[in-house]
Order: structure tokens, then C-alpha cells, then sequence
């Protein structure tokens, strides 16, 4: 199998790193508490903060939405269970786009569970009646307001008419740069959600690597503008305003391929590599089905036929990286960061965070492309081999023992580097001894966890990211711990295997090297009988 970066220079005719989807949520920070809804309730001029003015509220909006839709002839779409709410607006969105038109081209309902306010009577008199308010899960109607924006094309902003009136919103990074694209007159080529060609490569990495939250702020601030809400004039005048968080992010890498059979028998020779490498028990293979906890079955691998697409995705927390041919022309690897605390990175939505992220969701897309194409590294030379197998030192004269080829535990540390769970997340103390634990029969404890990290560290295997108790795997040390793991599952193991089984003459194994290892026994034997060394 091919090197991944010879493979992607020689046969590689576009290829560009660009945010795909995002999806946003807008929420009131001074609705979030008891009390802080109690104020709000106050400040709009109600003695008694009671429910009733929250059916007010409710019933007001819903007005202004049923009004928006008159005013602007609109279709109101009630979504049914099951349905793709996708596939309905699509029709829409495109007639507008052929159309050149922005604006709101459907509205849909939809009941959606939602975390939000309920009300109830407290004690107190008749005439001044006490109230409390207690955050509860609601199935409430959800209004989707599907927009065609100049700048961005198609997205959505999703709406609830309950308190604290959270907001939804979904727009696509790809389809921001194509309407850049074509602004500035440059031709370009759709690979479904994507580019597979681009007049001028260089713009369309520019724009791609330029796209930042205030261009999200400010569409945000655009559509909230024109949509009916909830808050007044008033209302923002005391301070009440909304604020954004990102829910979720993805950042893909997709190379097209000039001879796409070439990348694709990569691809899947690549999967097949690391199908069993280190027992990745958080690498799912998955092949036109969709698999979930209700689905029948052991799903732990499925077998690729002729015809369909593969895909492999690594799970990390909330977050997961996939790998996947598009269109059978192009190798896509995205990140999709639906947590931006697994990553230790803050949620409200701004410029330092988004780079943040767009530089997690880059670097997991690296590291996952990496060891794929690690799966057949090339041998290491003896020195190599020798500096990790026996006690070394590193180049401050730290004693790093040795990781014996064959020992339990040396095979397991190895087996545990080469995991992909490490591809992503990096590797902790916890994360080692979960990930030993299944590989190991014995007890493996925090101790024996840090000395081995100790000893990884100082042989060069993994280094430590910079003020903090992570660590990530280096390439010198995915590489030895792939070709060492693989040395052992498929060649030691089974070799030995058979030749153990040579005492019993019915033993099935047929290898070459075990019936030269009878021969040479057998010639062995022979030779000690005649020189009568024979025992």
C-alpha cells in the first residue's frame, strides 16, 4: 500500500481544507435562571410575575409568524415524524437560488422536545398570589425559517415560542465559499457538498482558510432582524439580547482524485489494515446501513461488498473523525466537533474560539489521514528496532527501559498506541488504562501507567502537549507500534501457533515454514542420530 503523501502529490488534482457544517444555538442570558426570568417578567411592567404572561408572549409570536407568513406568501409545512425536513425545503431552496431571490422561501413546523419554563402557584394571597417557575422537558412546536442568502445560500433558523425562546441556526461553510466564488467571477465545479475544481486554487484556499464567526455574526444579525421574535425595542434597551454558542462544527479535508480507482483501492486496502490493529474497539465500519442501539445484532465489524462505499469514523466523547470516498472521486476526512469542550475549547461563538476549533478540527483531519496511510510502514532498521526493544537513554541521559517484543505488557502498550482512539482525543493516564485494561488479563493500575508513559515519552514515542497531562502519539511512534503489533497478530502468533501443533499428526497446518521447519527436524535429527550425539 501506497505512502499517503506520495499518493496524494502524484494523484491528487484538487484538494482543499474548508469549514463544512455549522450549527449554532442563540439563547437569552437573562432567562436562564428562576430568578433572572422573574426579572424580565418585572422589567416588562407586570407587578405579579405570573405565567399568564408568558401565554402572552407565546401568543403574540406565534401572530407575528403567521403574519410573516401572509405578508410574504409563504407555504407553511407541518414536518411529519420520520420525514427529512432536508429533502422537503430542497425545492424551494433551489428554485431561489435559480432564481437569484434571498429570502425565506419556506417555514416549517415541526414538535421537538425542549427544555423550557413552566409555571405554578406558590402559596401567597388571591389578591397578591406567589409563583415559581421549574425548567421542565416539553414537546412544544418548533417553527424552521428555510433562507436563501446571498452570501450563504441555503440555511435554516429554527425558532421556539417557549421561554427562554431558544434559537437554532444552520448554514454551510461550502456553500459560503461558493457564493464568494462566484462574486468574484471565479469558476468553480460542485462535488456535491464541495468543490471538484476550482479555476483558481489559490482564491478558493484564501477564502476557504478566511471564513471566521464575524461572517456567522453578522448573517445572524442580518436574519434576526427580519424574522418575527419575541424580544422588543424595550426589551433590548434593558439589556436583553442574544448571544450564540457553536453546537456544532465540522472541518473536512477532501482531495479529488485524478484517477479516483487509484485512491479508492487505497482506501479501502487502508481500512482493511486497520481492522484489527490494536483492537480500536472506537472505529465503526459502516456499509449502507445505519446502525443504532435498537438495530439487532453484533455490529462490532461489517464486511465491504462490491458496489458500496465504505466509510470508517473514530468516536472521541461527543466528537467523532470519519473517512469516507465521495462521489467515488474523492477522499473526504472531516471532523465533526459536536462538543467544543472535548477539546477544551469554549462554545460562545467568536473569533478566538472558531479559529480554536477550525485548528482542532485540521489537526485531527492530519493526524486520522496519518494513520491511515500508516498501515504499511516499512521496516525499522536494526538500530531503530534496538533503541526501543532494549533500555535506551534519552538526550537528557534519562534511562528508558525496554519494550521486550513479546512481553505481555510491551505488546500491549504497543497495541494501545497504535489504537485510533488515540488519533483524535491524544492519550491520559485514564485513557491508557481503560485502553490496557481491555487488552491486558491482568490488573493494569495508575502507577504502571505512568511509568509506562514515562518510558514512551523518553524513547520518542509520544510527547507531552504543553501544560497539560495529554499526550500525543508521535509518527516515529505510530509507526514502530503499528509494524511491532502487526509483526506479532499476523506473523508470530500464528507461526507459533502451527509449529506447536507439530506433535499432533493430524495438526491442519499447512504453511510453507511448517513443513520446512519438519524438515529441517527431521534432517536435524538424522544428522545428531549419525554422529551418535543423539539423547
Amino acid at each position: 500500500m501506497g505512502a499517503i503523501a506520495s499518493l496524494l502529490a502524484d494523484r491528487v488534482q484538487f484538494r482543499l481544507s474548508c469549514i463544512d457544517r455549522v450549527f449554532v444555538q442563540g439563547y437569552i442570558p437573562g432567562l436562564q435562571s428562576e430568578g433572572m426570568l422573574v426579572r424580565f417578567l418585572l422589567d416588562r411592567g407586570f407587578t405579579i410575575p405570573s405565567p399568564k404572561i408568558l401565554g402572552q408572549i407565546h401568543d403574540r409570536l406565534l401572530y407575528a409568524i403567521d403574519k410573516f407568513i401572509s405578508d410574504h406568501d409563504l407555504e407553511l409545512v407541518r414536518f411529519k415524524r420520520g420525514e427529512s425536513k432536508e429533502e422537503i425545503a430542497r425545492p424551494y431552496l433551489e428554485s431561489a437560488a435559480s432564481a437569484g431571490r434571498e429570502g425565506v422561501v419556506l417555514v416549517g413546523v415541526a414538535q421537538e422536545r425542549v427544555s423550557g419554563w413552566r409555571g405554578f402557584r406558590k402559596g401567597g394571597s388571591d389578591s397578591h398570589p406567589h409563583f415559581a417557575y421549574s425548567r421542565q422537558s416539553l414537546w412544544v412546536n418548533h417553527y424552521y425559517f428555510y433562507i436563501w442568502d446571498t452570501h450563504w445560500g441555503p440555511g435554516f433558523i429554527k425558532l421556539c415560542p417557549y421561554a427562554p425562546y431558544p434559537i437554532w441556526c444552520w448554514c454551510n461553510g461550502h456553500e459560503w465559499l461558493k457564493r464568494q466564488l462566484a462574486a468574484r467571477g471565479v469558476g468553480y465545479k460542485i462535488l456535491d457538498n464541495g468543490l471538484s475544481s476550482c479555476e483558481d486554487p489559490a482564491v478558493a484556499h484564501r477564502l476557504a482558510a478566511s471564513l471566521g464567526a464575524g461572517h456567522l455574526r453578522s448573517y445572524l444579525d442580518k436574519w434576526m432582524g427580519i424574522l418575527p421574535g419575541m424580544l422588543t425595542g424595550a426589551d433590548r434597551r434593558k439589556g436583553y439580547s442574544y448571544r450564540y454558542s457553536v453546537r456544532q462544527i465540522e472541518v473536512s479535508d477532501t482531495a479529488v482524485f485524478d484517477r479516483p480507482q487509484t485512491g479508492r483501492a487505497w482506501f479501502e486496502a487502508a481500512i482493511k489494515e486497520h481492522l484489527d490493529l490494536g483492537r480500536p474497539d472506537r472505529v465503526n465500519l459502516v456499509v449502507d446501513r445505519r446502525i443504532s442501539s435498537r438495530t439487532p445484532g453484533r455490529f462490532s465489524t461489517t464486511l465491504i461488498r462490491r458496489g458500496i462505499d465504505p466509510q470508517i469514523q473514530v468516536h472521541y466523547r461527543a466528537s467523532k473523525v470519519k473517512a469516507y470516498f465521495k462521489e467515488s472521486r474523492a477522499l473526504r476526512v472531516e471532523t465533526t466537533i459536536n462538543n467544543p469542550d472535548d477539546f477544551g475549547v469554549r462554545r460562545t461563538l467568536c473569533a478566538e474560539n472558531w479559529k480554536a476549533l477550525r485548528r482542532v478540527g485540521l489537526g485531527c483531519n492530519a493526524r486520522f489521514l496519518l494513520a491511515l496511510g500508516e498501515g504499511a510502514p516499512p521496516p525499522p532498521d536494526a538500530a531503530t528496532l534496538q533503541s526501543v526493544v532494549m533500555p535506551s537513554e534519552d538526550d537528557d541521559g534519562n534511562r528508558a527501559p525496554g519494550l521486550r517484543f513479546g512481553e505481555p505488557r510491551a505488546t500491549a502498550l504497543l497495541g494501545a498506541l497504535a489504537c485510533f482512539a488515540t488519533v483524535v482525543g491524544g492519550l491520559t493516564n485514564k485513557g491508557l488504562r481503560e485502553l490496557m485494561s481491555s487488552l491486558l488479563a491482568n490488573p493494569y493500575n495508575e502507577r504502571q501507567a505512568t511509568y509506562d508513559l514515562r518510558r514512551l515519552q523518553r524513547k520518542g514515542l509520544i510527547e507531552r502537549v504543553p501544560r497539560r497531562n495529554l499526550y500525543q502519539v508521535t509518527r516515529r511512534g505510530r509507526a514502530l507500534a503499528s509494524f511491532l503489533t502487526k509483526l506479532q497478530a499476523r506473523v508470530v502468533v500464528p507461526v507459533l501457533s502451527e509449529l506447536d501443533a507439530l506433535p499432533y499428526p493430524r495438526s491442519p497446518a499447512t504453511r510453507p515454514i511448517v513443513s520446512a521447519w519438519r524438515s529441517y527436524e527431521r534432517e536435524l535429527d538424522t544428522l545428531l542420530t549419525d554422529a551418535q550425539l543423539a539423547a
